[in-house]
């Protein structure tokens, strides 16, 4: 879809949580902004910045609007987070509407507020031409929402559990995986010296990549929430394992998302912005499944934060500055509702995702070993190199 002219001054935000990766797309954006003379504005705290700001308030503009230049961008990819913050914030379903507001209608539905007129709004207040969002399928589902209402936005997909549609990767995935991996195999000396069962909870609220490659470059079992395994089995699959174990251990990964017939996922606390509450750690359940059937002792290990912190790896970095590139040039050429990618290995600008669509999933027949509750590590000849298309 085209826009209607060439920006003079392009927004950018990022939403849902930080990965490493994402400072790389900022950095490249406002490179390229400053070859032609185009202004970039960093909108922070995700899409709270363009809900809760006050534009006719310095206090509050100077708290969610950053001005980006050269400068102030120079050695940004070298780190991982984000320098504009980010937050998970759904401006189409606010809990409350902010005080400065107070008064003001907005559309209201089972207690939540759509506050998207707010946001396009500001966008004009702030004279932003074209707005660019990074983030996973929560925050570009509202990007989608909010192009459909006219602005023109293009998206950037960035998340540890790869798991946007019409893409093959999503920035932070690599370092993820690397940071897992290594994690993994330095534990090992541990569950080995004590002989145990090592369980590792990897993010992956609804699909498997995250756990599925970590365990495919580190040669053990993996559970992911596409494929419902059986309990009895996988616990007979780990004490196979250690049994032939010379140093007497075995490991498996598990997506916080995955689950085993008759089991089903305890959720806690309030639902966020887009409707999802924290899960309980299948690791801890299956430690004392294991232990009541077989008395055998386990160690449980959460690769969750951890995996999101430090900076970029080279595939992170390299990918983050070209989704940026990507996304300035879809701009300048008068593009919208678009979103930088990577489509059978090739980089591809592709149609914004459709929350409809909801995240996407790993193709169990070809990338999951049923039997054996490990990744396929067979046909890969002609696949891309994340070995799955979009």
């Amino acid at each position: 879809m085209a826009a209607s002219s060439t920006p003079r001054r392009i927004a950018i935000l990022t939403g849902g949580g930080d990965v490493p990766g994402l400072n790389a797309v900022i950095k490249s954006v406002v490179y390229r902004s400053a070859e032609h003379d185009i202004e970039v504005t960093g909108i922070r705290r995700g899409w709270e910045g363009l809900t809760g700001v006050n534009l006719d308030d310095a206090e509050s503009r100077a708290r969610y609007v950053l001005p980006l230049n050269r400068e102030n961008t120079r050695t940004i990819e070298r780190t991982g987070g984000t320098i504009l913050h980010t937050s998970r914030t759904n401006p189409s379903k606010m809990k409350q509407v902010p005080a400065f507001l107070a008064g003001q209608s907005f559309p209201e539905k089972d207690g939540r507020f759509d506050m998207s007129s707010q946001v396009l709004k500001n966008l004009e207040r702030l004279q932003i031409d074209a707005l660019i969002a990074i983030g996973g399928d929560d925050t570009l589902s509202f990007a989608a929402h909010l192009n459909r209402l006219g602005a023109h936005v293009i998206a950037v997909p960035k998340t540890m559990d790869n798991d946007v549609q019409g893409t093959e990767y999503c920035i932070g995935f690599s370092t993820a995986i690397t940071r897992a991996a290594d994690a993994i195999e330095r534990q090992l000396t541990t569950v080995g010296s004590h002989e145990r069962i090592g369980l590792f909870r990897i993010f992956g609220r609804d699909a498997g990549y995250t756990a599925l490659y970590s365990a495919y470059v580190t040669s053990i079992r993996c559970v992911i929430p596409e494929y419902e395994v059986k309990l009895d089995k996988l616990i007979d699959l780990l004490m196979h394992d250690k049994r032939l174990n010379p140093s007497s251990y075995s490991l498996v990964v598990m997506s916080e998302g995955a689950r085993w017939e008759g089991y089903q996922v305890q959720e806690y606390g309030e639902p966020d912005a887009y409707g999802h509450r924290k899960k309980a750690s299948i690791a801890e359940t299956l430690s004392n499944e294991i232990h009541r059937r077989t008395r055998e002792e386990t160690i449980v290990s959460d690769l969750t934060y951890d995996l999101r912190g430090g900076s970029p790896d080279f595939m992170d970095k390299m990918i983050g500055l070209t989704f940026g590139t990507m996304a300035f040039e879809a701009i300048r050429n008068g593009k919208t509702g678009l979103m930088a990618a990577l489509s059978e290995g090739r980089y591809s600008m592709v149609a914004m995702p459709d929350p409809k669509l909801g995240p996407r999933k790993v193709d169990v027949p070809t990338m999951y070993n049923t039997d054996r509750y490990r990744p396929n590590y067979n046909s890969k000849e002609g696949l891309p190199v994340f070995l799955n298309r979009a």
